[in-house]
């Protein structure tokens, strides 16, 4: 596993040091090899398209699929990339990403006891690690008191462990030279939560996920037009500590560029039911996939019968 892992990530640390510009050069050859050549899943999201979107004839369904796939094609691309950013200054340079309405964080930061940031597989979620190490602004810092360790990713551990190693090195990249210690999978983001309880802390989570199969605490709405079993954990972690809980969203504005929303769901989680904040976070996915539809993981087994 050693051997490989080294391997691995002495090719795409190699990869990375290349201009941004250069991955976009390769994106489209990734898009044709997973459409038409591995043809990665066309049944899916076919399938996933046509059940989100009822009313939408099959050419439209076709567009938007095929759109999908180069878009998947950028996200490798920039993904690639941005293992190389072991100094955020690349990141900053480059504006891969802006936020648009930093100051909504910077509130709900400043007024709770923590944040929950509730965010999805929409643009290009391999970007998360980097938070708050995108901001350009001349003079911009993290806000008072608020420390890179505090900044939390979790995530959902891959079956293979060599992947599963690559994969978060290379989303953590901006933070590795700082030690960076907020890597946290899924099974232990409730215990890291209670030992650093005396700590403000930003906890971001992809949250459209289907819940584990031995899951006891899920629920099931409307989204997208389908019954959908949603994961609770978010909601309830933050509720267990009285944190404010946000939407993220990395929306596309064009080829080399996002624009990193934020929307409040509340301010004090201790005073909402989870299934309220669940079917707050999914409206608001719903009306970003509608806006954009081909920017979302349509891949990925959401609707699982």
């Amino acid at each position: 596993m050693m051997i490989g892992s080294v391997i691995l990530l002495s090719l795409m640390r190699a990869l990375a040091a290349l201009p941004l510009r250069f991955h976009y050069a390769c994106a489209g050859f990734f898009s044709w090899l997973l459409k038409d050549v591995l043809r990665y899943r066309r049944d899916v999201v076919m399938t996933n398209l046509s059940r989100s979107f009822p009313d939408k004839k099959y050419d439209e369904l076709k567009v938007i699929s095929d759109r999908f796939y180069k878009h998947f094609g950028n996200v490798i691309a920039e993904t690639i990339w941005f293992g190389g950013c072991r100094n955020p200054e690349r990141l900053r340079k480059e504006h891969l990403v802006e936020y648009s309405n930093l100051e909504v964080f910077e509130k709900a930061y400043s007024q709770g006891n923590g944040v929950m940031v509730l965010t999805s597989h929409f643009g290009n979620w391999e970007l998360l690690g980097g938070c708050l190490n995108y901001d350009y602004r001349e003079g911009a810092a993290l806000p008072e008191g608020l420390e890179p360790d505090d900044i939390i990713f979790v995530y959902k551990p891959l079956k293979s462990k060599v992947w599963d190693r690559i994969i978060g090195l290379n989303r953590c990249a901006p933070v590795l030279s700082l030690d960076y210690k907020g890597y946290i999978s899924t099974e232990r983001i409730l215990r890291h939560a209670l030992e650093h309880r005396d700590r403000k802390l930003v906890i971001n989570m992809l949250s459209d996920q289907c819940p584990y199969k031995d899951s006891k605490s899920n629920l099931t709405l409307e989204f997208m037009h389908q019954r959908t079993r949603s994961m609770t954990g978010g909601a309830a972690l933050a509720r267990k500590f009285g944190y404010s809980i946000l939407y993220m969203c990395l929306f596309p504005v064009e080829k080399g560029r996002y624009e990193w929303r934020f929307t409040e769901i509340c301010s004090d989680a201790s005073s909402m039911d989870p299934e309220d904040v669940m079917k707050k976070y999914y409206q608001l996915l719903q009306a970003d996939l509608e806006a954009a539809p081909w920017c979302y993981l349509w891949s990925h087994k959401r609707w699982k019968r």
